[in-house]
């Protein structure tokens, strides 16, 4: 059964006729996406500071924001989650995540460094791969004047921000570099083929539909040759071996609940350890959703306590 708080919500959105995001284009999504924030999400709370940043990457300069919890002292060296949001890799930015990672990081005790990544249309595959890559890479570089310990780094993100967070992973292991201490994937899009049956099953009717997948999707990977490259689907890579300990995130209304278990089990049976956390009356987006659904601020604080075992010192 769909959590009445979220049935009470698609119901809301259904009578005030909110577009669907696939009849908006690029620039209309992303304000519309920006500005439900305060409809959906919780008061952001306050941490103990936020410093604007650009990472060097090939395509140009990335901003960052990075965040230090509540309580900290200045120069404390802290672990840290990289964090790559969701939105399709079309919406989305520093500011409809911002909520989130501030919480992330007053509840895990751990700096956030949030990644603004190039978007499609105008930057396509595989140029948000690219800036998560690079910027992830400065941050390590640069951690000690960040105050950041570069042996306790997390990499992380929610759906499109997910199979970031997981490319980041494989991409690291692949050039022989330190491994990350942990990954976050929440809700992750690890297939871009989109044929598992929850796609069929959760494809009408729980906010992501099929038509905004294939919208995000068409504009980020316009060629379905480049499906199979690990890249854009993590989960098609092969050698799942040697990576850092996960937790993964789903939901049971959701189109990519099947393709987020299937990369739980393909860490594990690799020998990664891997927890698959099923919230099952939820939908794609949730945990963005605190001020009107109890259970994302739960899933928001269960993330935030594995980070902070994974990444103590």
């Amino acid at each position: 059964m769909l959590h009445p708080q979220t049935r009470a919500l698609l119901d809301l959105i259904a009578e005030r006729g909110v577009p669907a995001t696939h009849t908006l284009s690029p620039a209309e999504a992303r304000t519309i996406y920006r500005e439900r924030r305060g409809f959906t999400q919780p008061e952001a709370p306050p941490v103990a500071s936020v410093q604007e940043l650009k990472a060097s990457g090939p395509h140009g300069a990335i901003p960052l924001r990075l965040y230090r919890p509540l309580g900290t002292p200045a120069g404390q060296v802290l672990p840290a989650l990289v964090y790559y949001h969701g939105g399709g890799w079309v919406i989305g930015d520093l500011d409809t995540h911002d909520t989130l990672c501030r919480e992330l990081a007053n509840h895990s005790g751990c700096a956030v460094l949030s990644v603004d990544y190039r978007l499609a249309p105008e930057h396509r595959f595989p140029a948000a791969v690219d800036d998560a890559i690079a910027a992830t890479r400065w941050v390590r570089d640069n951690a000690a004047a960040l105050k950041l310990d570069a042996a306790r780094i997390a990499v992380g993100g929610d759906s499109a921000g997910g199979n970031l967070a997981a490319v980041v992973a494989l991409a690291a292991r692949d050039a022989g570099e330190a491994p990350f201490a942990y990954q976050l994937l929440i809700y992750p899009a690890t297939d871009q083929h989109r044929g598992t049956p929850s796609h069929e099953r959760n494809g009408e009717g729980y906010l992501l539909t099929r038509d905004t997948m294939d919208y995000f999707c068409g504009h980020y990977i316009p060629e379905p040759g480049a499906y199979a490259d690990w890249r854009a689907s993590p989960l098609l890579h092969p050698d799942h071996s040697r990576l850092p300990p996960a937790l993964v995130l789903t939901a049971g209304y959701d189109p990519l609940r099947d393709e987020g278990i299937a990369y739980a089990h393909k860490l594990s049976a690799a020998g990664v350890r891997a927890t698959h956390l099923s919230f099952e009356r939820q939908i794609h987006g949730f945990i963005l959703m605190g001020r009107v659904i109890d259970e994302a601020n739960d899933a928001v604080r269960l993330c935030a306590a594995a980070l902070r075992d994974a990444l103590r010192g």
